[in-house]
């Protein structure tokens, strides 16, 4: 997920924290408490992605593509960084450590919010395509949740609004949601956001400011509305992605009986259930070839057809009246693929990353990401025996097209 929802629900979650403990008897102490779980939180949903500083360790792409979502993105590896984050919580901030000397509630609370930030960072990155592997060394596949795009308005909404409103200056909490509400209009504008997603969105926001309006000062009623509409969000997510699993499926079985359909990545449109995006992976074994296509679907098309999808997300195909579309196929050779995988170890580092690996005459690229291969940060030059000496300390990931190597 982008940074910023992590944050806002890192935010959020802090704040209850905060408000479900008792009272600190010392209101200055009560304040640091407040701000201690808010710091914490909000750092321990966006400390994993501390893995960027390791991306130089392994040639470009590889350093990203294996690093990124690597070892700091795994259960295991979050006890450490979370005790971490709590030494230097302890070692820079005197005022906090002197409030978690004295009050137990305070210690209790610094552990819940660190614990569930970095549980939150784990969860809400395995919510899209990108993937993780949580479960590291015991378990080294990727887990692909395939259901929420990488930057979702709906947690912003949900973190931020509730925030704004426990706000006591009038003229800050109109600056932060006017701003939240101009950034989700810009992004409209921009074709990002379908019109009907706006109009929810602020619904949403509004009904969240009227709840903590009528909360009270110490209330946490539209902080756990905000959360659980942003659960509630994901489960419809999960189950629009199942029906378009559905539809893609139904559709590649008509076009290509023989072929076995391995995978099909979907990738959801911002706070929209109806429009996706879906990368698929054939194997047909008699012909030794692979396939990947990739195209678009609409999940409810008398809601919302495909031609009504936000147009920057759509790639530019405009003839989708249908309810599927294919806007790109490309069919490759299995041999090729295996004796790449074979005596290129620059490719085989590769492909513990490349979900739907494409590939061309002289590169490699992740279809999820393109359907070509220029611009896509996954893209591999296929450099054969060039002398470069094999990259070293190569993260043990599975390979997520085991079944076509």
């Amino acid at each position: 997920m982008d940074n910023l929802s992590h944050s806002q629900v890192g935010l959020a979650v802090g704040e209850l924290v905060h408000r479900t403990l008792p009272a600190e008897a010392d209101p200055a102490r009560h304040g640091t408490r407040r701000r201690l779980m808010l710091v914490a939180c909000c750092a321990a949903s966006n400390f994993p992605d501390l893995d960027l500083v390791l991306s130089g360790l392994l040639p470009q792409p590889l350093g990203y593509l294996l690093h990124h979502r690597g070892h700091t993105h795994t259960l295991l590896y979050e006890v450490p960084q979370a005790l971490l984050l709590i030494a230097l919580l302890w070692i820079l901030w005197p005022g906090a450590r002197t409030l978690l000397r004295a009050s137990n509630a305070a210690r209790a609370g610094l552990l819940a919010a660190v614990g569930a930030g970095f549980l939150l960072h784990l969860g809400m990155d395995a919510l899209n395509s990108y993937g993780v592997h949580p479960f590291y060394p015991v378990d080294p596949r990727w887990i692909y949740g395939d259901m929420v795009f990488i930057l979702e308005p709906v947690f912003w909404v949900a973190g931020a609004v509730p925030l704004a409103m426990m706000l006591g200056s009038r003229v800050r909490r109109g600056l932060l949601l006017g701003g939240l509400a101009a950034l989700l209009v810009f992004f409209t504008a921009r074709g990002f956001l379908h019109w009907g997603s706006l109009i929810a969105l602020l619904a949403f926001g509004a009904g969240l400011a009227l709840l903590q309006h009528g909360a009270g000062k110490n209330g946490k009623r539209a902080l756990c509305a905000g959360l659980l509409g942003a659960v509630a969000f994901v489960a419809m997510q999960g189950a629009a992605l199942q029906r378009g699993k559905t539809i893609v499926a139904d559709r590649l079985r008509l076009l290509d009986p023989a072929s076995t359909l391995l995978d099909t990545a979907m990738t959801a449109f911002p706070a929209n259930p109806a429009c996706w995006m879906f990368v698929s992976a054939e194997r047909d074994a008699v012909a030794g070839t692979y396939r990947m296509r990739r195209g678009m679907v609409s999940v409810a098309p008398d809601v919302l057809a495909l031609d009504a999808c936000p147009a920057a997300l759509s790639e530019g195909a405009r003839e989708r009246q249908a309810q599927i579309v294919i806007n790109w196929s490309q069919e490759m050779s299995l041999a090729r693929l295996r004796a790449l995988q074979a005596g290129n170890c620059r490719i085989d580092a590769w492909l513990r990353f490349a979900r739907m690996p494409a590939l061309g005459p002289d590169t490699g690229f992740d279809v999820r990401f393109s359907n070509t291969p220029a611009g896509n940060f996954t893209t591999l030059p296929i450099d054969g025996a060039d002398g470069q000496p094999c990259p070293s300390g190569v993260p043990a990931w599975g390979y997520p097209r085991a079944d076509l190597l």
